[in-house]
């Protein structure tokens, strides 16, 4: 049985801001930041970074993640660049019922179920919805697109968003979670 779902445009996400110019002022090392953000976007969504120099280095990190960067010198000689993924991936599939992905929260779980045989990554998922309070959203990444889970998470009313890295090898799962069904 196939999911119900819809196609969803990188235009419908807002792009997440990240200002690393007060971790550099403090002395901090910005990269982990930086990655923690990157890993934390919805599919199809666009990352805009705020430094105080441009980060050169940066774009051949993230050209290897699949995104596209333009850079801007802004006031004070700071610099605004806003790094785009490529649409080479697969199309964003998301629940019959999911809400406009771009008004989910940020996800305040992250699993890595790359490594694990079915059915645990399910039940890993499914734990941890019923651990999260209504709304908030987990992401998930799996080694295989989770068919049978998807039937499982409408039964309890979570809605999901989804879909294929560039590579075809890892899908990249949120999920929001609901109120269970009567």
């Amino acid at each position: 049985m196939t999911p119900a779902s819809e196609t969803l445009t990188p235009q419908t996400l807002v792009p997440r801001e990240l200002d690393v110019r007060p971790i550099l002022r403090s002395g901090g090392e910005p990269f982990r930041a930086i990655m923690e953000a990157v890993n934390g976007l919805k599919p199809g969504q666009a990352f805009r970074l705020f430094a105080p120099f441009r980060p050169q280095p940066l774009f051949k990190v993230m050209e290897g993640r699949g995104f596209a960067h333009e850079a801007q010198e802004i006031e004070g000689g700071d610099w605004e660049v806003l790094f785009t993924p490529r649409q080479t991936g697969a199309p964003v599939e998301a629940s019959a019922d999911a809400d406009d992905l771009s008004v989910w929260s940020d996800p305040v779980e992250h699993l890595d179920l790359t490594e694990l045989d079915p059915p645990e990554p399910m039940v890993r998922i499914l734990a941890a919805a019923e651990r999260l309070r209504p709304g908030d959203v987990l992401f998930a990444l799996l080694s295989r697109e989770p068919i049978f889970l998807f039937p499982e998470l409408a039964k309890r009313g979570h809605q999901w968003a989804g879909n294929f890295d560039e590579t075809r090898t890892t899908f990249r799962m949120f999920v929001r979670v609901g109120t269970p069904k009567a």
